[in-house]
């Protein structure tokens, strides 16, 4: 596969938004409503981040911060949540979605985030080893965590 020049940065305007959702609604199975997407837009701006090739958006990574029970740490915590992922197909195996991770784990430790943490489908077995290689680790099983009733596994990793 040849070499593909891309950035990555935080998402920058609704436009992008608008296009982040594009993304996701033939991605992915799983959709919001439009406030959803905008309420994460305006609050964890700089842990939503978008990759450009060509200054075409090509993929997202939307994520919060939470409070709550640490997955690795005792207590309570303060916890990133990748809440979700997506690259065209046409764009990935190119390091793009580990470059989105990259990125927001980055931006999230800035913010004093001490642990991260996803849900992902049991079956998606190419997202679980990116997880993997990023030091996830697999902490549970969600029985019947999506809506047509597959299980996802939560993972997480301390930053």
């Amino acid at each position: 596969m040849e070499k593909l020049d891309y950035v990555v940065r935080p998402i920058a305007s609704e436009d992008e938004l608008k296009k982040v959702i594009e993304i996701n609604m033939v991605t992915l199975p799983e959709h919001y409503p439009y406030f959803f997407w905008y309420e994460h837009y305006e609050l964890w701006r700089d842990i939503f981040v978008v990759a450009l090739v060509n200054e075409q958006i090509v993929g997202y990574n939307m994520c919060r911060i939470e409070y709550g029970i640490g997955h690795i740490r005792k207590g309570i915590v303060r916890q990133g949540h990748v809440v979700s992922i997506a690259v065209l197909p046409e764009f990935r195996r190119r390091g793009i979605a580990t470059a989105l991770m990259v990125y927001a784990m980055d931006s999230m430790k800035k913010r004093e985030v001490s642990e991260v943490y996803l849900e992902v489908r049991v079956s998606n077995e190419s997202a679980i080893r990116l997880y993997e290689k990023l030091g996830f680790k697999k902490v549970k099983i969600l029985r019947r965590y999506y809506l047509d009733g597959e299980d996802a596994y939560l993972m997480a990793k301390e930053l």
